[in-house]
């Protein structure tokens, strides 16, 4: 059976998910570059088929509180210190997704998904 355009759709987030953590996971970021970084991460996502928004918060607080207790001037960029929203629209269905910390762990989820139909 092939797949609905709603499922086609929330596969098309989980490509962008995955693209997105796992290109820029490990990057280099501090307080001061924290936007520069969110804002390129939005624009390469962006760039992908059926994203029709990305919106990449790095949380420059939690970044200070990792900083206080080290010598560095930045860290590496995981997923504790981004949340993420994007939506997809595929044939006219729209997924809406986040990411945020759950638990622990950085947790890619849809929030939901609408139909024209």
């Amino acid at each position: 059976m092939d797949p609905t355009d709603a499922q086609t759709a929330c596969f098309e987030a989980g490509i962008k998910f995955g693209t997105l953590y796992h290109q820029f996971a490990g990057t280099p970021v501090s307080p001061a570059s924290a936007d520069s970084l969110a804002r390129a991460m939005e624009e390469a996502i962006e760039n992908q088929p059926y994203c029709e928004s990305v919106t990449v918060d790095v949380l420059v607080d939690e970044l200070e509180a990792e900083l206080a207790e080290s010598t560095a001037d930045y860290t590496e960029l995981t997923g504790r210190f981004v949340e993420v929203e994007m939506t997809i629209d595929y044939e006219g269905n729209e997924v809406h997704t986040r990411m945020d910390m759950q638990d622990g762990y950085p947790l890619m989820r849809v929030v939901d998904v609408r139909s024209d139909s």
